[in-house]
């Protein structure tokens, strides 16, 4: 008599689903939603006239418009530099490319404030690069150059790492075909290879500037923190908070949290395109 063999149960390295996700969604209550709950609760006590009078006071306005364009230059820096980066390191070998590419992760190791303090030591007056760019009549620190500089400084990785693996798995055979039809290789990067990285470059660009918006530790030491000049959103509401200010730290971290959650957003639509988007390559 011949009997049906049991099913064979697939081993699993984690515990059981139920004990795997109760304890990943306990950590996301504890970790992410309680603090970000209570910022939101705290906020909504302050009621929406006094809500609107702190956020568009004059220096909280001139702290949001500093924040934006500071992130904003970065993320125009980081998305060419960035892609040149990804290019480079999937394209190219050459010796050290394993510790250049290990050092493109430095900036998610590096306590940010160390950073800030490098950043100043070298760009001040008496610094290396500063001490060549001062006299030129281009001061970096206590600029809004310094801060964007210190905001590219830790949000570059998110566009190298998010293009680097679309470059590495890019069939370059359409590449080669491109060539053998007589295509220059302006035409071949513009016409075949950035159509199919575009929708991660987007994500990766994104996500940096999301990144930078909340920069505080690297931008503290080389900004200045001049009222109306170089006094960013996260430092704002740090001084409001040193003043017992809770109210006004709330409504600005508020503002912020915001701005991050809509870029979050579309920083995943924009991953979701890409995934589809390199389905559909293959």
């Amino acid at each position: 008599m011949i009997t049906a063999a049991a099913p064979i149960r697939a081993k699993r390295v984690l515990p059981g689903f139920t004990l795997s996700l109760g304890t990943t969604l306990l950590y996301l209550v504890l970790i992410v939603l309680i603090p970000i709950a209570a910022l939101i609760l705290k906020g909504a006590e302050i009621g929406p006239a006094r809500f609107w009078a702190i956020v568009s006071g004059d220096r909280a306005v001139a702290a949001f418009r500093i924040t934006l364009i500071a992130a904003a230059i970065a993320t125009v820096f980081n998305a060419i530099y960035g892609l040149l980066m990804a290019w480079v390191l999937t394209r190219y070998d050459f010796p050290g490319k394993r510790l250049l590419d290990a050092l493109m992760d430095v900036p998610f190791a590096l306590p940010t404030a160390v950073a800030g303090l490098s950043l100043t030591a070298l760009f001040s007056a008496n610094g290396w690069f500063g001490q060549v760019l001062h006299p030129a009549g281009i001061p970096v620190v206590y600029t809004i150059w310094g801060i964007a500089l210190a905001m590219a400084f830790t949000s570059v990785p998110f566009v190298v790492r998010t293009v680097q693996p679309v470059l590495e798995d890019l069939d370059q055979s359409l590449e080669a075909a491109a060539e053998t039809l007589g295509a220059r290789p302006w035409q071949i990067f513009a016409r075949v290879v950035f159509p199919a990285i575009l929708p991660a470059w987007l994500a990766g660009c994104t996500t940096a500037f999301a990144r930078s918006l909340g920069e505080f530790g690297a931008i503290v030491f080389i900004a200045g923190n001049l009222p109306f000049q170089t006094e960013i959103a996260a430092l704002l509401a740090y001084i409001r908070l040193e003043e017992f200010d809770y109210n006004g730290a709330a409504a600005i971290a508020l503002v912020l949290l915001g701005f991050a959650l809509i870029l979050l957003v579309a920083s995943n639509l924009l991953q979701n395109w890409a995934a589809r988007h390199r389905e559909a390559l293959k």
